[in-house]
C-alpha cells in the first residue's frame, strides 16, 4: 500500500493528498531539502529515493510548477508506482491546468481529486497485478483512508495552522489540510500563502451555505438576527431593517430569477465540457467518471494500458487470497465455498453494503458455483470474485432504460403539450435543494425552459435557497438560451397545492420542464411520510427521485423501502441520485443497498458541490470501486 501520496507546488502549498500510515517528517523534508532546494531534477523526470524504511518516488510537471510524491515501504515493490504518478500528473494538469498556470497563490485551486485518484489507482492495481516484480499489498478500501499521521497531538486541531516549516511534522500539514475551510460550490477564494520549509497547507474558501462557528459570542445574551450573504459571511441585523423571510414574491406566487448580482462569486464560469458533451442532434449528455478519466488519460497512457492489459488475467484483488493453493478442474461443492464466501461478505459489509444484502449476494454465488468445474489453473478465489462481480452487476444494471431527455421531448410535443415533472425526494440534510439545481443545470445545457417550485414550506431558508440557485444558475446559462423561474408561495403553505399550482403555471406558460423541491422527512416517521401519497396525487410527477446518501451505509435499505411505499399502492419511486460520493472513497455500498431493496435504478451520482459535479453511473465503475 501507499503510505502517504501529495500533490504539492514548487513553492510547498499543498494541494492535494492523501494520507494511510503516519509518515515521518524527515521523509518528506529530506527530499525537498536534498532534492528540489537544489533542483537535481527535471521536468517530468520519475526518481526515487531512499530514507530509513521507505522509498520515495515522485515525478514533476515544471510547466505548472507541481510536485507529485508517493511515499511507500520499501519492502513492497508496488509494480505500478510509475504508471500511477504519471496517471496523477496527466490527470491534475488536464483538470486544474489552467488555474495552476496562473502562478497565483490566490488563486490556486482547492482540488477535489478523491475520486478520480481512486478509480485509476483501482484500475491500475488490477492490471498490473500479473507482473511478477514483487508482491502487491493493500486493497484500495484499505490503502486510502482519512487516516491523520503522526504529529504534536496535544496541538488544538480546532484551529488550522497555516504554517508549516521543515521542522514541523508531516502529520501537522494532514491536520492542516484536513482542517481547512473545503472550497464548496463556486465561492470566493479566501486563501493565502503559508510560512517558507516543506509543503505547506492552504486555508481554502468560505462555504457560503454555512457558519463555521466563529460566530459564537463570548458571553451568553439574547437571540440576535443574522443576515447571510452571498459569499457566506454573517452579520448581526436590527430589527428595524425587515425580516427574514424574503419569500414573498409577486402575487401569483411567481418570482423570475433575473435579480441583479455586484461581484456574486457563485457567477464564475464552468467548463462543460468537463461533465459532458453535446451529441450530433445537439443533446447535452453527462458523462460518468470512468469515462472521463479515460478520456484524459487515452493518448498518453495507451501503450500502459495495453502492457497492463496482458497481464489481466492473472490478475487476483487484494483481499481475496483465499484458497490460492487449490487451482484448476475442481468441482465445487458448499464446504470448498464458505471461507472464500465469509471473506467476501465481510469485504462487501466493509464498503457499506448491508448484511442482508452482502448475505443475499453470497448466497446467489454458492448456488450459481456449487456443482461447477473451475478452469484451469482457476483458483476458487477467483472464481467466487468473478461470479460476485456478476451479481452486483445485475443489481445495479437498470432493467429498463430510462432517458429523461427523450422522454421530455415526448412529451414536448404531446397535443397538448405539457410541462415534464420531476419531484425531488429525500430525508434531511441528504442535498436535495442542491442536487436539484445540478439536474437543472444539465436541463439548462439542453436549452430547456424550467420552473423550479419551491415546496419546501417547512425548513427554514429554503426558499431562499432556491432563489440563490436559480439566479446563479440563469446568469451561468444565458448563452445557453435556456430559461428559468422559481415558482413559490412562502412558509406554512401545503406542498401539495403548491405543486399543483405550479405546474398549472408552467402548461400556462409553456414551461418544458417543473422540478419539485420537497421537504426532507424522516423515513420512519409516519405522519410525515403520509402526506407523500397526496403530495403524489395532486403533483402526479413523471419521475420521482429520491437522493440518497453515500454516507448513510445500512440504513440506507430501510429509507429506500419506506419512501418506495409512501406513495400509494399505484405510484413508486422511478431512479435514485446518490449524492456525496466524493466523501467515502470506495465504500459506495449504499446504493447497492437501495437498488437491491427496491428494484429502482440508481441513474445519477452527485460527486462534489458544484452544479457540474453530477454524472451518471457507471456500472463497471461501481464494480470495480466495491471489489477492489
Amino acid at each position: 500500500m501507499i503510505d502517504y501520496f501529495t500533490v504539492f507546488t514548487t513553492g510547498g502549498i499543498v494541494l492535494w493528498q492523501k494520507c494511510n500510515q503516519p509518515v515521518s517528517a524527515a521523509i518528506v523534508d529530506s527530499l525537498v531539502s536534498d532534492i528540489f532546494i537544489e533542483d537535481r531534477t527535471r521536468s517530468g523526470e520519475q526518481s526515487s529515493l531512499t530514507r530509513d524504511r521507505y522509498t520515495v518516488k515522485w515525478t514533476t510537471a515544471n510547466d505548472f510548477g507541481i510536485i507529485i510524491v508517493a511515499v511507500y515501504q520499501s519492502l513492497l515493490q508496488i509494480s505500478f508506482i510509475d504508471e500511477l504518478l504519471a496517471s496523477v500528473k496527466k490527470l491534475f494538469t488536464t483538470l486544474y491546468g489552467d488555474e495552476l498556470k496562473n502562478k497565483d497563490p490566490e488563486k490556486l485551486p482547492v482540488c477535489k481529486f478523491d475520486d478520480y485518484f481512486a478509480v485509476r489507482y483501482a484500475e491500475l492495481e488490477k492490471l498490473s497485478v500479473g507482473r511478477k516484480v514483487g508482491e502487491v499489498s493493500g486493497a484500495v478500501n484499505e490503502g486510502f483512508g482519512d487516516k491523520i499521521a503522526s504529529g504534536d497531538e496535544s496541538e488544538d486541531a480546532s484551529e488550522p495552522p497555516s504554517r508549516v516549516t521543515s521542522s514541523d511534522s508531516i502529520g501537522d500539514a494532514v491536520k492542516a489540510e484536513k482542517a481547512a475551510v473545503k472550497k464548496p460550490n463556486l465561492s470566493k477564494r479566501g486563501g493565502r500563502r503559508a510560512g517558507r520549509g516543506g509543503p505547506k497547507t492552504r486555508v481554502g474558501r468560505e462555504s457560503p451555505f454555512g457558519s463555521s462557528g466563529d460566530e459564537v459570542p463570548a458571553k451568553k445574551s439574547g437571540k440576535k438576527l443574522r443576515k447571510w450573504d452571498i459569499d457566506g459571511s454573517a452579520r448581526d441585523i436590527s430589527d428595524d431593517e425587515g425580516p427574514l423571510d424574503f419569500s414573498a414574491g409577486k402575487s401569483n406566487g411567481n418570482v423570475i430569477a433575473n435579480e441583479e448580482d455586484s461581484d456574486n462569486p457563485l457567477l464564475e464560469d464552468e467548463n462543460v465540457e468537463n461533465w459532458g458533451s453535446k451529441t450530433k442532434s445537439g443533446e447535452f449528455i453527462l458523462k460518468d467518471l470512468s469515462s472521463e478519466i479515460n478520456s484524459i488519460l487515452a493518448v498518453p497512457d495507451a501503450s500502459a494500458i495495453a502492457e497492463g492489459t496482458r497481464g489481466a488475467s492473472a490478475a487476483l484483488a487484494s483481499g481475496f487470497g483465499f484458497f490460492r493453493n487449490i487451482i484448476g478442474n475442481k468441482v465445487l461443492n458448499e464446504q470448498d465455498l464458505d471461507k472464500a464466501l465469509a471473506g467476501m461478505k465481510d469485504h462487501l459489509m466493509k464498503k457499506n453494503v448491508a448484511p442482508e444484502v452482502a448475505q443475499h449476494l453470497c448466497d446467489v454465488v454458492c448456488k450459481s458455483l456449487v456443482g461447477t468445474k473451475t478452469g484451469n489453473w482457476t483458483s476458487i478465489e477467483k472464481t467466487v470474485r468473478a461470479a460476485m462481480e456478476a451479481s452486483i452487476r445485475k443489481i445495479l444494471t437498470p432493467s429498463t432504460s430510462v432517458d429523461l431527455l427523450h422522454e421530455i421531448q415526448r412529451v414536448k410535443s404531446a397535443n397538448p403539450p405539457r410541462p415534464y415533472v420531476i419531484s425531488v425526494v429525500g430525508v434531511n440534510g441528504v442535498g436535495k435543494s442542491t442536487n436539484l439545481s445540478k439536474i437543472a443545470f444539465w436541463l439548462l445545457q439542453n436549452n430547456m425552459k424550467l420552473l423550479i417550485a419551491a415546496c419546501d414550506t417547512f425548513r427554514s431558508g429554503a426558499v431562499e435557497q432556491l432563489r440563490v440557485h436559480a439566479r446563479n444558475l440563469k446568469k451561468l446559462t444565458e448563452r445557453e438560451g435556456g430559461e428559468i423561474e422559481l415558482f413559490e408561495r412562502g412558509y406554512g403553505k401545503d406542498a401539495a397545492n403548491i405543486a399543483r399550482d405550479a405546474i398549472t403555471y408552467g402548461r400556462e406558460h409553456g414551461f418544458d420542464v417543473v422540478l419539485i423541491d420537497t421537504a426532507g422527512r424522516r423515513h420512519n416517521d409516519t405522519r410525515l411520510m403520509s402526506s407523500l401519497e397526496k403530495f403524489a396525487k395532486y403533483a402526479n410527477p413523471d419521475k420521482i427521485v429520491m437522493v440518497g446518501e453515500a454516507l448513510v451505509g445500512t440504513d440506507s435499505v430501510q429509507q429506500a423501502r419506506n419512501f418506495n411505499a409512501a406513495f400509494g399502492a399505484s405510484r413508486n419511486l422511478d431512479f435514485f441520485l446518490i449524492s456525496k460520493c466524493d466523501t467515502v472513497g470506495d465504500m459506495i455500498g449504499s446504493m447497492v443497498n437501495m437498488t437491491y431493496s427496491t428494484g429502482i435504478p440508481v441513474l445519477f451520482v452527485g460527486t462534489g458541490q458544484m452544479y457540474t459535479d453530477l454524472r451518471t453511473l457507471s456500472v463497471p465503475w461501481a464494480v470495480n470501486m466495491l471489489m477492489a
